[in-house]
């Protein structure tokens, strides 16, 4: 990989002992077990035109086994959807459904607020 795509989110420094070093904050993030999230699910609408998703927030780990989780609910659900920003977007008011789906996998259902 090029040394200046390893210092993207350096724009630039005028210290000549700079010594970028990078952290990779994605694989330092360990997932919690299936038990132990605390995983709501909503519905929104909000910059959306109208147009009603389900949220799927409070995931804790690496942002690959969010993308695994969210690519495993839009399949079961038969809907599009996206991971941004630590939350999954499923297209619709799928929450029924996505609460069947993740009580399955094993993620503990808590009494709503």
């Amino acid at each position: 990989m090029a040394d200046w795509k390893k210092r993207l989110g350096v724009l630039y420094s005028t210290n000549p002992d700079f010594d970028y070093e990078r952290t990779d904050s994605s694989q330092s993030i360990e997932t919690l077990p299936e038990e132990r999230q605390e995983l709501r699910i909503s519905i929104s609408r909000r910059h959306r035109a109208g147009k009603e998703v389900s949220l799927i927030t409070g995931f804790v780990g690496s942002e690959g086994s969010l993308e695994e989780l969210g690519k495993l609910l839009k399949q079961r659900c038969g809907v599009g959807g996206a991971v941004k920003q630590g939350e999954i977007i499923i297209q619709g008011d799928q929450r029924d459904k996505l609460l069947e789906i993740l009580l399955s996998l094993g993620y503990k259902r808590t009494r709503k607020a």
